[in-house]
Parts: C-alpha cells; sequence; structure tokens
C-alpha cells in the first residue's frame, strides 16, 4: 500500500474484510521508506488491527538495519508479523516464523519471507543489527515443519513473482503464495505445479478476494478498489 491507507480506502476494505475468514497483507504497507526513520506512529497499523488483519509480511519499507530505527517503524502493529528468513546478527529471531490457524474446521499454516536486506556477505552486515538469510532456505525449513501439521500451506511473499515462481517450483508442498514486492498485477490466481501464486500490484489499486475448495484448488480474483464506492 505504500502509505496509501486512508479512512476511505480503508471501508472498502472493511467490507471486503466482513466476507472473508482471513486477511493478509503481502508488506511495504507504511509510508516510511527503506532508510526512513517515521517521525511518528505509523497510520496504517491500527488501522490494519481494526481490519483484524490475520498476519502480514514485512516489507523492505518496514525494516531497518537499526534496532531502534526497526522498531519505530513497527510502533503500533498489533497482529502477527512474519519473516522467516530474518535474524538478529547474535542469533536470536525477533519476530514469529510462523502461525497456525483454523478456519472453517481447516488448519492453516501460514509462514512468509521477504527480499533479503543485509547478508553475511554485504559489507553493510558490520553496521545492521539484522541479517537476512535466502529465502528459499527458510522456506524449506518452513515447509518442513508445518507441512505435516496442517490441511493447507500459505506463504506470504515479499520477493518479487519471479522469485515467487520459483518458490512454487522448488517447494510443491505450499498451496497458496500471497506475493509483493515486485508490483505485478495478477488479475486471478496463476498455477505452478500445484501452486497458486497470487498477487495484487502496488498502491491500494487493487485487494484480491480468494476461495479456497476442498478439492485444493483456488479460484477468485482483485477487485479494482477505485470501482467501489
Amino acid at each position: 500500500m505504500h502509505g496509501t491507507l486512508d479512512e476511505p480506502k480503508f471501508d472498502v476494505l472493511r467490507g471486503i474484510r466482513d466476507q472473508a475468514d482471513l486477511y493478509f497483507d503481502s508488506g511495504d504497507i507504511i509510508k516510511s521508506g527503506n532508510l526512513g526513520i517515521p517521525i511518528r506512529p505509523e497510520s496504517a497499523w491500527p488501522m490494519l488491527d481494526r481490519l483484524e488483519c490475520t498476519a502480514s509480511v514485512l516489507g523492505n519499507r518496514e525494516t531497518h538495519i537499526l534496532e531502534s530505527a526497526f522498531n519505530a517503524k513497527l510502533a503500533g502493529a498489533k497482529h502477527p508479523l512474519l519473516c522467516a528468513n530474518l535474524h538478529r546478527k547474535d542469533g536470536t529471531r525477533p519476530l514469529l516464523p510462523h502461525i497456525i490457524v483454523s478456519a472453517q474446521g481447516i488448519r492453516i499454516g501460514i509462514f512468509a519471507v521477504m527480499v533479503p536486506m543485509v547478508t553475511e556477505r554485504m559489507a553493510t552486515k558490520a553496521a545492521s543489527a539484522y541479517l537476512w538469510d535466502p529465502p528459499f532456505k527458510a522456506t524449506s525449513e518452513e515447509v518442513a515443519e508445518l507441512r505435516p501439521n496442517v490441511d493447507l500451506l500459505i506463504c506470504l511473499s515479499h520477493i518479487g513473482h519471479r522469485q515467487d515462481q520459483e518458490l512454487a517450483e522448488r517447494c510443491p508442498e505450499i498451496n497458496v503464495i500471497f506475493g509483493g514486492h515486485s508490483h505485478t498485477v495478477l488479475s486471478q490466481p496463476e498455477r505452478v505445479g500445484s501452486t497458486y501464486i497470487c498477487q495484487g500490484g502496488s498502491h491500494n489499486r487493487f485487494a484480491g478476494m480468494y476461495e479456497w475448495h476442498s478439492d485444493g484448488t483456488l479460484t477468485g480474483s482483485l477487485i479494482d478498489m477505485k470501482s467501489k464506492p
């Protein structure tokens, strides 16, 4: 959404949210940029709370190499913020790697990965409180842990459409990938093997509404936010 969530758009999303069991955000919801530091709490977080967000993946806008700035960006967020490939430089993980929820009798595993901002090989490692592992490595670990225990496995990704396609090829155990970062618009779910990929562009132009069926298929499409009253 890139800081574009205001009350009129919230009202549209609220009407859509009331029809759904789950609601996800695929990253970059806040206004501050990659190295920006907000001077006041980000307004998107309380709105996402009012929308009863099930979980979201961190986007590059939601991260920072400094712990104080990172915390300032996330201040006010109350829903689960997921990022399995992020950890502190000392090895501890400050954010949730995954959650498991239930809806209509279906046990659903949800994990997330994002584009690596600082890696072991980068010179900026010295200045960063955090490091990012390769998304595919973290995904393999999450899939191995979650898949035996859930009926539906969802990945929230902020790594871009092409990487989502590769993720689906590498990890066919994932049922659905809700992706972001590349601003790709997929009017309907894209199927790669047995995995569905959904992306809704950027800047609150679209919201996706999807339905998971007992035969393992996913149907749905994007809703044009401008066409809503």
